[in-house]
């Protein structure tokens, strides 16, 4: 026959490895929300700084004036939008992508029709510094476009993996923290500038 004290020590350690185990992997959540949440930011700072590098180039002289006021016209669109924040208080929290898949998108359509491999070419090819460096910091700003996209994506399907497990969900560990979105557009760059 069973002690009682026996089982009363069973259901307290019982009860305590439980209890550690829910903090537990609502604290882990709650780190993945912040990392989802740092790389929206990540993201959007890559984003401005590739608009920002397009205006530098249209406004360089290296590009004809039709190109260079569609890409002035396309980065400027992209400067206008920002990443939505409907919390004031925590900068953080909340925060999405906000409906700019398709302004970026259009920039990225905008600088491989501009930026064809005969344009970067020419560019290249002139004497001209200021060209030539807009297009490697535009290349490079790019590239950490897509890196900080991809870091989203990774972060952003790890809070969905986790958040879809049926102990997170029967114990509401997520909370009402928002179940965040990945975020989808065309980053491509041009092929001239990618080799």
């Amino acid at each position: 026959m069973v002690d009682v004290l026996q089982l009363a020590t069973f259901l307290v350690i019982l009860v305590i490895g439980v209890a550690w185990y829910l903090s537990y992997s609502a604290a882990r959540l709650d780190r993945l929300h912040a990392k989802v949440e740092g790389a929206m930011s990540a993201l959007d700072a890559q984003l401005v700084r590739r608009a920002e590098a397009a205006l530098e180039l249209a406004n360089s002289g290296a590009l004809e004036p039709a190109s260079a006021l569609l890409v002035v016209d396309a980065a400027t669109e992209s400067l206008e939008r920002t990443t939505e924040q409907p919390v004031d208080h925590d900068l953080l929290d909340g925060q999405h992508f906000g409906g700019r898949e398709h302004v970026e998108s259009d920039l990225s359509a905008v600088l491989r029709a501009a930026l064809t491999d005969d344009v970067v070419a020419a560019v290249r090819a002139l004497d001209d510094e200021m060209g030539s460096e807009a297009l490697d910091r535009l290349a490079a700003s790019g590239l950490r476009v897509q890196l900080a996209r991809r870091f989203h994506s990774d972060a952003t399907r790890e809070v969905r993996r986790v958040r879809a497990k049926q102990t997170v969900r029967m114990f509401r560990l997520a909370g009402h923290a928002a179940l965040p979105e990945p975020v989808e557009f065309d980053d491509d760059l041009p092929a001239a500038l990618s080799s």
